[in-house]
């Protein structure tokens, strides 16, 4: 659990953000930082998060600031609740903040960032040093289902594998069970894959094909994020605890997962544009998805669940083709290798 005195900023007023300052704020001195100075008055005002997490109410004990400046003195640990599209200017922002002691930083975005492809410990790293003190929090975790105190285990990973130890128990607790790891990029990979291989299994339940096919899928996807995850650097273990096929089976199949939503809304017949727009949130899977196929093929690595969920996203193939090209594979043995 949290240290006495020990306060966290969470910077970033999103839905997950938001359920994860209210959870801290129960038990320790905790921050929530909006960048819209609007919503956090709103926020303040209204103990709600309107926008992204309506359907609870924030404790009275957490606070809420857009002042960036405020919101992280003091704070020993700071986690970065921004999607990864938003982490490189919060980053520049922090470390231009010329924070001393450095505080612990830890983020929960999922994916690569566009354009680059870096993943998120190599965003922080370039504005703060390959030495600093920063980690991934990942995991199966519904913001909502956090937000209403439903408990949740989830792992916290850094190549510094005492910060990882001492970051975790700073958010141990409460209904929140978390497990640190010294394999940051196999924790980073899992999360930014299993987005991908939710719009399949989004786009499968949309075709109604049953949930035969929804095993398959969730199956041999892991088998694609394991391939890859490991060619990156990751460790196989890593894709076979809560930030690899826990967060797989929960995105994958669970009713309140963006990214499965957005396979269910294609396979419906509507556009990617509609589909995001009706959704109201970042489904990171979407910027993931050629990312990952792009690494897959610089290292000669087959993975065509992903690539058919590429070739869905960009217009070039319809769902129900995508699912009869992937029938129509040879057979093979079950391997990671295949």
């Amino acid at each position: 659990m949290l240290e006495a005195g020990k306060r966290v900023a969470v910077l970033g007023a999103g839905a997950w953000g938001t359920a994860l300052a209210s959870s801290l704020a129960t038990r320790a001195a905790a921050v929530l930082w909006a960048r819209d100075s609007d919503q956090a008055v709103a926020i303040a005002r209204e103990r709600r998060n309107a926008r992204y997490l309506p359907e609870v109410a924030i404790p009275e004990e957490l606070a809420v600031s857009a002042d960036l400046a405020q919101a992280v003195e003091g704070a020993a640990l700071l986690l970065l609740a921004t999607p990864v599209a938003g982490l490189r200017d919060l980053v520049s922002r922090l470390a231009a903040l010329g924070l001393d002691p450095a505080p612990g930083l830890v983020w929960l975005c999922k994916g690569f960032e566009q354009g680059s492809g870096r993943l998120p410990h190599e965003i922080v790293e370039e504005a703060f040093g390959a030495h600093a003190r920063c980690g991934a929090l990942s995991g199966p975790s519904f913001a909502l289902e956090v937000a209403r105190g439903l408990p949740c285990a989830l792992t916290l990973a850094a190549r510094d594998a005492a910060f990882a130890r001492a970051a975790a128990a700073q958010v141990h607790g409460g209904r929140i069970r978390v497990y640190y790891s010294d394999d940051l990029i196999g924790v980073e990979l899992g999360g930014a894959l299993k987005n991908v291989i939710a719009i399949a299994v989004g786009l499968c339940d949309g075709l109604a094909l049953g949930q035969n096919a929804r095993a398959a899928l969730v199956t041999r996807g892991l088998a694609e994020i394991t391939r890859l995850g490991v060619a990156l650097g990751g460790r196989a273990e890593t894709f076979h605890g809560l930030a690899g096929v826990g967060d797989l089976f929960l995105t994958a199949t669970g009713d309140l997962s963006r990214n499965r939503r957005v396979g269910l809304e294609l396979a419906r017949g509507k556009s990617l544009d509609a589909a995001l727009e009706e959704l109201g949130h970042v489904a990171e899977g979407v910027r993931s998805a050629r990312e990952a196929l792009r690494l897959a093929s610089a290292r000669q690595i087959d993975m065509p669940i992903a690539a058919a969920v590429c070739d869905v996203l960009e217009g070039g193939l319809d769902p129900a083709a995508a699912a009869e090209r992937l029938l129509a594979r040879d057979a093979r043995s079950e391997r990671l290798e295949g």
